[in-house]
């Protein structure tokens, strides 16, 4: 029980922007807090949510971490059904190497934690 209330914890103190809502509601806050428990993400920044078109609501949660920038931050793109968002990821690295090496840590994370 410990581990769910320190990801909660570390995902509260990291959350920062105007946008609350995650796209996928459970399935996309759980992500987050898996995210959040890396300790080189340093800040996580929802951006509002797009809607594309008439379709079926609901469906399943599919995420994918974009390539690191310059600065070695990510974007985290969560989308269900024709709902998606972009997430920032505000990480400790300092070019896009070290971006990339996160990148792959966060990623293994996320396969382990299905």
């Amino acid at each position: 029980m410990k581990e769910k209330s320190d990801s909660n914890e570390s995902l509260k103190k990291k959350l920062g922007g105007s946008h609350t809502t995650i796209v996928g509601d459970r399935l996309g806050k759980k992500v987050l807090k898996t995210i959040s428990l890396n300790s080189e993400i340093k800040k996580i920044i929802p951006s509002f949510i797009k809607v594309k078109g008439k379709g079926v609501s609901g469906g399943s949660l599919n995420c994918k971490i974009m390539r690191a920038d310059d600065r070695g931050n990510l974007r985290l793109l969560i989308s269900q059904g024709t709902t998606t968002q972009e997430i920032r990821l505000v990480t400790t690295a300092g070019d896009k190497k070290a971006g990339e090496r996160i990148r792959n840590n966060i990623n293994q994370a996320l396969l382990i934690d299905k």
